[in-house]
């Protein structure tokens, strides 16, 4: 690119010389040959001043004096040379001064001007000036070299400017492609560099913006596979246990143990649909979550965490503040969060575990808290995987998080000791009623 902008560049000057030096040396020579006749004019007129009225009856003539190289001369009318220098007899421009005028031509290589000589209305002879041609060739040729260097000149400041100004456009271009061939290569990480051009610049946050975009669908596409593992992990044990225990004891109610599963199923279908929503870069507008007061929420969880609780010998309380009771909130979403906390204080807590359901300023605040404390940083609880045991994943907090921001809500480590977790979700209006 460097080359074609300097090619360019220089193409442009050397037209624009071509265009400019051309007529300018062109009035160059007309200029210094009509300064030239001026010239002899000046010096014929002055001859003309020195001519006396004797001059008819032969007297001599003193010429003033002139520059060398010039020829000076004053002619009867008979056309003979009788003072001065030029040819012997007078050519046909002096021959056409006669008339009373003042003549202009070239002949020989030379350029010659003829002025009449004339006492009162009389013309009583001829002063001739005139030069050679070549001498004013040769001022005409050294100021066309002196226009030639300032041309040459011109053309090199062009060349410095075109190759500094290819680098300054194409250094950011150099650039940008460099950062694209690295995104292309599968580094993500790499941006664009802004540039002082406003257009170069623009292409590069495009790119940037882009790249941005593409991270962040390949990341929600990279974590999909752990959350829907992590997620569906806890309800497919609970249900295979379930299923195993009602077929181990003959005495069991097959109905109810039917009944039970299936209410597995429908959860695990609720958290593939709460995954699924999760994995989309942006949520799909126009389709409202499904709501249900706070209250009947955490019962259900309540009631499906309680016998894995009991099986571990711990307690699991829930209650609700006053206010709390009609607080309509995301279900799904507020599932699957509470099944994460749940299962962290299951497996990273200690003692009774209790759920709270209470008002907070216009927002629905669900606390989770244990016996338990916690020694990780504030900040790295929530990145992906950082755990507390061998045992675990580090995603369930993490994606915990990601599902209250999906739902416009916020997940936060209240305190550490004891560990307690705050939901906060916003609270939809009760559905109309119909009478």
């Amino acid at each position: 690119m460097r080359q074609r902008v300097m090619r360019v560049a220089v193409m442009a000057v050397l037209v624009a010389l071509v265009l400019l030096a051309t007529p300018l040396a062109l009035g160059i020579q007309t200029s210094f040959f009509a300064d030239e006749r001026d010239e002899l004019e000046r010096v014929a007129l002055a001859a003309a001043v020195h001519v006396p009225p004797q001059f008819v009856a032969g007297d001599h003539v003193e010429l003033p004096a002139h520059e060398r190289g010039t020829d000076v001369g004053v002619y009867d009318l008979s056309g003979r040379l009788r003072d001065g220098s030029g040819p012997r007899k007078a050519d046909a421009i002096t021959q056409a001064a006669k008339g009373g005028t003042v003549a202009r031509g070239r002949g020989d290589h030379q350029i010659v001007v003829a002025v009449p000589i004339a006492t009162g209305e009389q013309v009583i002879g001829v002063a001739r000036a005139s030069t050679g041609t070549p001498q004013v060739w040769q001022r005409v040729i050294l100021a066309w070299l002196g226009l030639a260097g300032a041309a040459l000149v011109a053309l090199i400041m062009a060349v410095v400017v075109a190759r500094r100004q290819s680098r300054t456009l194409s250094a950011p271009l150099e650039a940008l492609s460099a950062k694209a061939g690295a995104v292309a290569d599968g580094d993500l990480t790499a941006r664009a560099e802004g540039s002082a051009i406003a257009e170069i610049d623009q292409v590069a946050r495009t790119q940037n913006t882009m790249v941005e975009q593409l991270a962040r669908w390949l990341e929600h596409e990279r974590h999909f596979t752990s959350n829907a593992s992590h997620q569906l992990r806890t309800p497919l044990a609970g249900l295979q246990l379930s299923l195993e225990a009602a077929a181990a004891d003959p005495g069991t109610d097959l109905r109810a143990a039917v009944t039970d599963a299936l209410e597995q199923v429908r959860h695990l279908q609720r958290t593939v649909d709460e995954v699924l929503r999760l994995a989309r870069a942006t949520p799909r507008p126009g389709v409202p979550a499904a709501t249900r007061p706070a209250a009947e929420v955490v019962e259900e969880v309540e009631r499906r965490w309680h016998g894995t609780f009991a099986a571990e010998g711990r307690r699991l309380d829930f209650g609700v503040e006053f206010g709390g009771e009609g607080l309509r909130i995301p279900d799904r979403t507020a599932e699957q969060i509470l099944d994460v906390l749940l299962d962290n204080a299951l497996r990273h807590g200690r003692g009774t575990v209790e759920v709270t359901v209470r008002e907070m300023g216009g927002a629905a605040a669900v606390d989770v808290s244990d016996e338990g404390s916690l020694t990780l940083d504030r900040r790295a609880v929530f990145e992906r995987g950082t755990t507390t045991s061998r045992s675990g994943s580090g995603i369930g907090l993490t994606l915990a998080r990601e599902m209250a921001e999906a739902a416009g809500g916020r997940l936060t480590l209240a305190r550490t000791a004891p560990t307690t977790f705050t939901l906060l979700l916003p609270v939809a209006e009760p559905p109309p009623s119909h009478e």
